[in-house]
């Protein structure tokens, strides 16, 4: 059970906000629903995410691997199920999920985008020269080192929302490898 409850009949700013999320993916996702209580965080984050998929230079397979590293590494069961159904329409496939989740992607690039995502968690931020070395002898640029702290950082927000919160599944369920 929540303990905080998704806005059922919304006004105003996160009306227009939910209606807007409604038509693009065609339903309300729980988690959206819930941050709806301050409309202003469900924009921000939604911004965000809209400004790193359009403006950055991480495609939508790399966004998703990240959110599943992170997912996994906080036992999100609300952020694997939702990014398992996301990184599938995304084209990864079921292989290149779990590869996300368990942190061994079998492409180089990917391989270093996801460790160091996975480093970022586990060191709180302060993943050190030897991870962005790693990053960089991958090929991985300063910028791309920056959007994939983002993206991190946007996992996080929901990672975190989704334990504060309990949020109620609404897409097929995935179950963490270990609990939070």
């Amino acid at each position: 059970m929540p303990k905080i409850n998704p806005v059922t009949h919304p006004e105003g700013a996160a009306k227009t906000i939910l209606d807007g999320v409604r038509a693009k993916i065609g339903m309300v996702p729980n988690l959206y629903a819930t941050l709806a209580h301050a409309p202003a965080v469900l924009g921000a984050h939604l911004a965000f995410t809209q400004a790193l998929a359009e403006g950055g230079t991480l495609g939508a397979k790399d966004r998703e691997r990240i959110a599943l590293a992170v997912g996994e590494a906080n036992a999100c069961q609300y952020c694997l199920s939702a990014h398992t159904l996301i990184g599938k329409g995304a084209g990864l496939s079921a292989e290149e999920i779990a590869a996300a989740r368990s942190g061994q992607p079998a492409e180089p690039r990917d391989a270093a985008i996801v460790a160091l995502a996975r480093a970022i968690v586990a060191k709180k931020g302060y993943a050190g020269s030897e991870d962005l070395a790693a990053a960089r002898a991958a090929g991985l640029s300063d910028g791309v080192i920056v959007e994939i702290l983002a993206q991190v950082t946007v996992n996080l927000f929901t990672n975190y929302a989704n334990h504060l919160f309990d949020t109620t599944i609404d897409f097929p369920a995935v179950a963490p490898a270990k609990a939070a």
